[in-house]
């Protein structure tokens, strides 16, 4: 009788969770065990998409299909690497794939960028999200406020921060957040951009919906609609292009909606220095840019200040590696071959190592583009096991697991536990009206979704 193929994948996220469904779906006898750091699953989903986005969040619902499957065990509360290392699990599955994905920032490289009152996306991310590794508390005192970046994370913390707190109170924002958003003081949202509408990573849906609510006015300057050669060649190949494009010149051409909070999206203008006084941020210096013909940009020399109080860069999150597995500093991403996990420094494949999602190819693309990527490391995956090549672990069951974890004394959740968090979440929301209000603190979780002694 054959044992079936013993994969660990880590990360709960939409990579972790597809390549899960990719082995199951191959019709080869599998068994996966999907780690998870934090004690719930659906990484980016749950605490990397802003509240206000039921469309977006409507994915767990397939997320939740895969997740039922009986060949995929969910292990949560657990950090490969730290509460687990690589060569233990080594010990219970023939591969393992990572797909843990990308919460870091990256750094702003212009002077001022350490001043009190700047903030990564992540962190503020962390916070409207309910992550219980970020602040539950944040200054929103300031009046104005500049976003650095023109990608889907920039416009997120744009609408949050212009909204009012009555307006995400209908969400599953935890009760810290609302406090914290009904005492902000902000009035503009100031977003910047250093090339121009055909360069912008904005998707269509994600810029029209920045201007839904009432008390947001989208403000953008007619001189920032500006396109090249390479520009209008964006826009005649991709549709999406085009899209963003014609909704930037409506922002322009409008009337004024006269509403309370104002969204200025300010296109051409590179910062070159975050402003302060006594080490706090005062404004933002930015220089005029101007297209060159092949869609990219070059200075102008023509300078402008502008009065802010607070500084978000939303320029890339930072994935971090794995204790014990090879990751490349400079790209930010464990180095492979579109799949395999390649040793430093001769890049050959690590026997049994595979690699999925942002800490594969970097964090970039939408969600779904996981799915693609899910498709060649699971291939690879499958055609190593059909070889041969993979080394069968040595102790093969699910109780191994378990026992391994229990004399460790370390609690971790299941996919069951994950029930029992869910329906305390949407019992919370359900008191206030609401679908779900989400429960933030670490140990909180792990009383609904932890071993059953916990709970109890």
């Amino acid at each position: 009788m054959t044992t079936p193929l013993r994969v660990a994948v880590i990360g709960a996220g939409p990579a972790g969770i597809y390549a899960s469904d990719l082995l199951v779906k191959s019709g080869t006898d599998v068994q996966i065990d999907l780690y998870e750091k934090m004690p719930a699953p659906f990484g980016l989903i749950r605490y990397g998409v802003a509240p206000d986005h039921p469309r977006i969040k409507g994915i767990v619902m397939s997320l939740h299909k895969v997740l039922e499957q009986e060949q995929i065990e969910l292990i949560g509360n657990v950090e490969v690497g730290k509460d687990v290392t690589v060569e233990e699990l080594r010990e219970f599955y023939d591969a393992i794939v990572f797909s843990t994905g990308a919460t870091a920032d990256r750094d702003l490289d212009v002077p001022g960028s350490d001043l009190k009152g700047t903030h990564g996306a992540g962190e503020f991310v962390g916070f409207y999200d309910g992550n219980p590794n970020f602040s539950r508390d944040w200054d929103l005192n300031a009046e104005k406020v500049a976003v650095i970046g023109v990608g889907n994370v920039a416009l997120d913390i744009a609408r949050i921060l212009a909204k009012t707190a009555d307006e995400l109170h209908v969400t599953e924002i935890p009760d810290n957040v609302y406090e914290n958003l009904g005492r902000s003081a902000i009035k503009e949202v100031h977003v910047f951009g250093r090339r121009g509408p055909a360069q912008v990573k904005f998707t269509p849906q994600e810029l029209k919906e920045l201007d839904h609510s009432p008390n947001v006015e989208v403000v953008v300057d007619p001189e920032d609609i500006d396109y090249d050669e390479a520009s209008e060649e964006a826009r005649r190949s991709k549709k999406a292009v085009d899209q963003v494009c014609q909704i930037l010149e409506g922002y322009a051409m409008r009337e004024p909606k006269n509403a309370p909070h104002k969204i200025f999206v300010h296109l051409f203008h590179s910062p070159v220095e975050i402003l302060g006084e006594d080490g706090k941020v005062t404004g933002i210096k930015t220089e005029r840019t101007e297209l060159d013909g092949t869609g990219n940009v070059t200075g102008t020399g023509e300078f402008h200040t502008w009065d802010v109080q607070q500084v978000y860069r939303a320029v890339g999150y930072r994935p971090e590696g794995v204790k014990d597995v090879p990751f490349d500093p400079e790209r930010c991403v464990m180095p492979n071959d579109g799949g395999h996990v390649l040793s430093e420094p001769n890049g050959e494949p690590v026997p049994g190592l595979y690699t999925t999602g942002w800490i594969k190819r970097g964090p970039v693309g939408l969600i779904g583009n996981t799915k693609s990527d899910a498709k060649d490391t699971t291939t690879m995956l499958l055609e190593d096991h059909a070889n041969g090549t993979l080394t069968p672990a040595p102790k093969r069951t699910r109780e191994d697991v378990a026992a391994f974890f229990e004399a460790k004394g370390h609690p971790i959740t299941t996919w069951e536990g994950w029930h029992r968090l869910d329906a305390a979440e949407r019992a919370a929301g359900e008191a206030e009206g609401r679908e779900r209000k989400k429960i933030v603190e670490w140990d909180d979780m792990l009383k609904h979704s932890g071993p059953q002694d916990i709970v109890d």
